[in-house]
């Protein structure tokens, strides 16, 4: 069996993925390396299929995931693709496909041959989708049956899978004691799961058989994504014991899982009131020994409908400044519909820019020249250098263009003739020439 990247990083080696990493990111080699192997950096890969390589830890660029699929109102294969490139196409690194409905292997493979990107998915969803099909019961479901399709979905090229690991009886009975929750379950395999439980009164075998699922992913080398299935779905349950107790077991089995030689990745909340985010970040980190984190948003409000998009932005850029390493997008139809194709695009769109702020108080030096060069670009009225150095120049340029000034080109409609920067540069035309030339 190949090794794995961390079982090589152990080892002490370079590989040529890593070099590749530290040569994007603009990091030394051997800090690439070191990372790796101490379990603060995942790179989502698959020994079965060649995707773009992505770095997501501990000193790397805060990096966003797009996740699609289709419903079991709405499962139109091609719709879920143009939608997954649409997502790569605007600018996510990483992408999940998480189908319930339709024929959930055919949407796999045309997604992952569509797409350059890493993809990874849910394994839960499909167990119970094909067990409710087989049995008319999803309780039915055959832990065989589990473990058998996700080797299945592995074999076909996914990168990292979200694996539902930390619920176990004890979780569900703090859940219990603390009187349920005010936002309820909102994980739709983290739900599923606690129903299997609940119904054949077993452990999840997931948690209960660990090194299983560690070693059919290690096999390919595609990293374990602890899932996060007793997330918060409303600011008032954030930090509950439920939701700490999944957390702190998540963290545990993170350790575990990179000492057998899986890559391992954390996921978290959820809605947590902004306040709060630091607070979650430190937790996760200092109990995981600095594990990639993969913050679902977070939503810092629970009333944002239509614009939860924006609400997401808010809390991802936070999470990012305090030390989240992988965001995940919200679109504007999220607790609403199945996202569109703009919708998809206006949500891997939000999450970068959530995703860049965060970046310039956590990595300036990295990311402040850009804005720095942007704020000279606008100062100087030089549009195409506004439009260089935007994150989404066409998309700029596109406004200009559509509400382009009638008589002087070098200023914008908004303030023609009183266009403040033009006025200031004429009065310090002189000491702009002498900081130029300095």
């Amino acid at each position: 069996m190949k090794e794995t990247q961390v079982e090589l990083a152990v080892k002490g080696m370079i590989t040529p993925q890593m070099k590749q990493l530290a040569l994007v990111e603009e990091v030394p080699e051997e800090l690439v390396q070191k990372r790796i192997a101490e379990g603060q950096i995942v790179l989502p890969l698959n020994h079965n299929r060649k995707s773009a390589l992505v770095g997501i830890g501990k000193g790397l660029a805060t990096k966003v995931n797009a996740s699609i699929g289709t419903s079991t109102d709405i499962a139109d294969i091609d719709a879920e693709v143009h939608k997954a490139l649409a997502a790569e196409k605007a600018g996510a690194d990483i992408l999940m496909e998480l189908s319930v409905g339709g024929d959930l292997d055919r949407v796999r493979r045309e997604v992952l041959s569509a797409v350059s990107l890493p993809v990874g998915n849910v394994p839960l969803y499909q167990a119970f989708f094909s067990a409710a099909a087989k049995y008319g019961d999803p309780n039915r479901l055959d832990e065989e049956m589990l473990f058998d399709l996700i080797e299945r979905q592995c074999e076909d090229g996914i990168s990292f899978m979200a694996i539902h690991c930390g619920i176990n009886l004890y979780t569900i009975e703090r859940l219990e004691k603390q009187g349920y929750r005010y936002g309820g379950l909102v994980s739709k395999g983290g739900a599923s799961l606690v129903a299997w439980m609940k119904t054949n009164g077993k452990e999840n075998p997931l948690y209960e058989k660990f090194d299983r699922a560690v070693g059919i992913l290690k096999k390919y080398d595609v990293v374990l994504s602890l899932g996060n299935g007793l997330r918060a779905g409303a600011i008032a349950d954030s930090f509950d014991r439920a939701m700490i107790q999944e957390l702190l077991i998540n963290c545990e089995l993170a350790e575990e899982g990179r000492k057998m030689g899986c890559q391992m990745m954390v996921e978290g909340p959820g809605h947590v009131p902004m306040d709060q985010i630091e607070a979650n970040i430190i937790l996760q980190k200092q109990m995981s020994n600095q594990a990639p984190y993969y913050m679902l948003g977070p939503l810092p409000t629970d009333v944002g409908a239509a614009y939860d998009h924006v609400v997401a932005a808010i809390g991802a850029a936070q999470s990012a400044r305090y030390g989240a390493d992988l965001i995940c997008y919200i679109t504007p139809a999220e607790h609403l519909a199945l996202p569109n194709e703009q919708d998809v695009i206006e949500g891997v769109k939000v999450a970068r820019v959530a995703a860049h702020i965060g970046d310039l108080s956590k990595y300036p030096e990295k990311t402040m020249p850009r804005d720095l060069a942007m704020s000279k670009a606008r100062r100087d009225l030089d549009w195409e250098g506004q439009f260089k150095h935007a994150l989404f120049g066409d998309d700029a340029r596109r406004i200009r263009e559509d509400r382009s000034p009638s008589t002087d080109s070098h200023v914008c409609t908004m303030c023609g003739e009183y266009c403040a920067n033009r006025a200031s540069s004429a009065i310090f035309e002189e000491t702009l020439a002498c900081s130029s030339k300095a």
